[in-house]
C-alpha cells in the first residue's frame, strides 16, 4: 500500500491480504465489481457465462485487502472474499472461480442419503 506519508509505525503495519471468489454463473456483468474495488483486482473477462454476460475475473498477482467492498456491492451475490488461505465452500450447482489455481477438495468417503421426513400418525 502507498502511503501519503510514512506512518511512525510502518514496521508494525501488516496489511490484510484477501481471496476473490467468483460465482460466474450468477453473474449479470453490471461491473459495479470492477469499478468500485479499490486495489483494481478485478477486471472483466472476454468469456461469457451460461446467461450470456460477461463475468469479472481476478487479475494475475492481485494484491487484494479482503475489504468486501465487492461483495456488499454485488446486486446477484455473485462474488465473495476470504481471508488469503481460506478454503472456498464448495458449490456444485454453480461454477466458482477465484485468484487461486486450485480447486476446492472433493468430500472423502461415501455420502450418506438424507433420510425422508416423518410422516405424522393422522395424516392420510
Amino acid at each position: 500500500m502507498r502511503y501519503w506519508r510514512t506512518p511512525l509505525d510502518i514496521d508494525r503495519v501488516v496489511l490484510p491480504q484477501g481471496e476473490v471468489h467468483i460465482i460466474e454463473e450468477r453473474c449479470k456483468g453490471c461491473a459495479f465489481c470492477v469499478e468500485y474495488c479499490p486495489k483494481g483486482v478485478l477486471v472483466m473477462s472476454e468469456r461469457f457465462n451460461r446467461k450470456g454476460y460477461h463475468p469479472p475475473e481476478v487479475v494475475p498477482d492481485a494484491q487484494c485487502v479482503n475489504c468486501d467492498l465487492c461483495e456488499m456491492i454485488c446486486p446477484d451475490y455473485a462474488i465473495f472474499c476470504l481471508p488469503l488461505g481460506a478454503a472456498a465452500p464448495a458449490r456444485p450447482a454453480d461454477s466458482v472461480t477465484s485468484g487461486a489455481s486450485a480447486a476446492p477438495p472433493a468430500p472423502e468417503g461415501p455420502v450418506e442419503p438424507l433420510e425422508p421426513a416423518a410422516q405424522p400418525s393422522g395424516a392420510a
